[in-house]
């Protein structure tokens, strides 16, 4: 039971994103970040209160935590198709000073 709960756990924080899905936490990073970083400086400077801007600038900060580093579900809508392992000494031959190594 406990062992099935652990591997529950370590398969929702594994953090399984394909590449367009790093693509997609790029640009929601930028975009949330940057939209906060002017969103909180024009809070700042309308109302003259660095706390209140530094506070906006945080809770954005949080917010863009919140949606990029959890592996979210639609960060792996794309899964590359590996190709199987092979052994890798198959077909290889290696000379080390004369002598077949592989």
């Amino acid at each position: 039971m406990a062992d099935q709960l652990l591997e529950q756990v370590r398969d929702a924080v594994e953090g399984q994103i394909d590449f367009e899905g790093q693509r997609l936490a790029e640009l929601i990073t930028t975009v949330l970040l940057g939209g906060v970083g002017i969103l909180a400086f024009l809070v700042g400077f309308m109302s003259q209160d660095i706390k209140l801007a530094l506070y906006i600038g945080l809770a954005g900060t949080g917010l863009t935590f919140l949606a990029v580093v959890p592996p979210w579900p639609f960060y792996n809508k794309n899964p590359e198709g590996w190709l199987p392992a092979r052994s890798a000494a198959a077909g290889i031959s290696i000379d080390v000073d004369g002598q077949k190594v592989g």
